[in-house]
């Protein structure tokens, strides 16, 4: 099965599903049975569409809303940060939108929604503007006005935090060389992980493959080598893109392009005559702003009700502002609420693999590895191994059956060197002591 993205083609595996022409919902390689003069006059698909818009969406004059909700059904080992990253989510949009599912161990035949409906932050519609409550871009491309592309991102973490204001791209670099602030060294130090003055591009750079300096001075927008951390506060301050959405944007924005950083939790529009509400929780460095925010969004939302006389249902903006969950809800009277939206979310079938999932390599009599943890539930086994998988760089790992209880075991690695860094790497991440396990040593056990 091959994909389009981003006017590429790629095969076998999509790297983003792209929206196809049938009701503006529905992929073009489903079948339309062909129906006789006596029969019903409505349309019935023989599967589910395996495509649908989520990063680029053209956009009318006025739109403040673009895409649609979605669903699929997990397999077993699904995670819910391979299910984000492959339609384009980050870790916050589908945890918050699936709340009730743990991340890391979804049963098989679960509906996880795909909250791919945005509400476009109160802005220019000029260069890249960013939502720092919802962990997400939105690029306004130069000669296109009718489109917008839109992109999850990871932030600054607390005492890190990304700036707000109106900055611009100042420059380009493919291929970038990381100096590491002395801030930073201090930090790591102090952690046991010493940096080198300078990481050279290459799969190590915490920078990625691509970069574009602000005119914040020390603020980059750039790719990773954590990908997972997409959709969290993981950065000293940086705007981070999944790989392959850094290389998009990279070849689309020049130098001197506007960048506008925003924090807006709750953001209101009107859609087809209906009026939504997007909540977000505040970030920790605005909580104690949540009251005023709060109450500026009713504020907006009786001035938008009053656009078209309408009424707006209160006690339903209180539970979709308690709830938090960054679905777009409509507001009205009588309108449809979140178990009505998922009903409704258009359902796409399971590809064969999820765009960048993990695959772990076999483990052999003659490879190092790592005793990393033993367990009598299977659930907090596969739950370490899959957290272990996604780590940047991922650590191969797997839980395996054993003696009435269950291990996680991660490798395979080259040589004792690499297993030891591995080891260190799971101290730091995870706080837990582990050690390399000679192969010699697990053939005897």
């Amino acid at each position: 099965m091959s994909a389009v993205i981003q006017n590429r083609t790629v095969s076998p595996i999509p790297l983003v599903f792209v929206v196809a022409v049938v009701s503006a919902l529905l992929s073009g390689c489903q079948s339309i049975p062909l129906f006789s003069d006596n029969q019903p006059e409505h349309i019935v698909w023989n599967s589910k569409p395996d495509s649908i818009a989520s990063h680029e969406f053209n956009l009318s004059s006025g739109q403040g809303m673009v895409g649609t909700l979605a669903s699929i059904s997990s397999r077993e080992n699904d995670t819910l940060s391979d299910i984000g990253r492959h339609y384009g989510l980050g870790y916050n949009d589908i945890t918050i939108a699936n709340a009730n599912l743990d991340p890391w161990t979804l049963p098989a035949e679960q509906t996880v929604l795909l909250p791919l409906r945005f509400v476009l932050p109160d802005a220019p519609r000029k260069g890249i503007v960013l939502n720092l409550a919802n962990m997400r871009m939105f690029y306004y491309p130069k000669n296109q006005a009718n489109t917008v592309m839109t992109y999850p991102v990871g932030i600054g973490r607390q005492g890190w935090n990304t700036p707000l204001g109106q900055t611009q791209i100042v420059a380009k670099k493919a291929n970038p060389d990381w100096t590491v602030p002395e801030s930073i060294h201090r930090e790591h130090q102090a952690l046991g992980d010493p940096l080198p003055k300078v990481i050279r591009s290459g799969p190590d750079n915490p920078l990625g493959s691509y970069a574009m300096p602000l005119g914040f001075s020390g603020y980059l927008i750039h790719g990773t080598n954590k990908p997972y951390g997409i959709g969290l506060q993981v950065s000293h301050g940086c705007v981070q893109l999944y790989p392959e959405d850094i290389e998009v944007l990279f070849n689309k924005v020049e130098v001197g392009t506007p960048v506008r950083i925003v924090h807006q939790p709750y953001m209101a529009t009107w859609q087809d005559d209906m009026l939504y509400l997007e909540a977000h929780r505040p970030l920790d460095k605005w909580e104690k702003q949540q009251k005023q925010l709060q109450k500026d969004i009713r504020k907006k939302l009786q001035q938008l009700a009053s656009e078209k006389q309408a009424t707006v249902d209160w006690s339903k903006v209180e539970r979709i502002l308690q709830r938090a969950d960054g679905v777009p809800t409509p507001v009205l009277p009588g309108s449809a609420d979140l178990p009505e939206l998922t009903a409704d979310a258009v359902q796409l079938a399971h590809p064969e693999q999820f765009f960048g999932q993990p695959v772990i390599d076999e483990l052999s009599d003659s490879d190092w590895s790592i005793l990393a943890a033993s367990f009598e539930n299977e659930t907090d086994a596969q739950k370490l191994a899959a957290m272990l998988n996604h780590q940047g760089p991922p650590i191969p790992a797997r839980k395996i059956a054993k003696d009435g209880s269950f291990q996680v075991v991660a490798g395979p690695f080259k040589n004792k060197k690499e297993a030891k860094t591995v080891a260190q790497r799971i101290k730091l991440n995870f706080d837990m002591d582990v050690k390399a396990i000679d192969p010699k040593q697990a053939s005897r056990n």
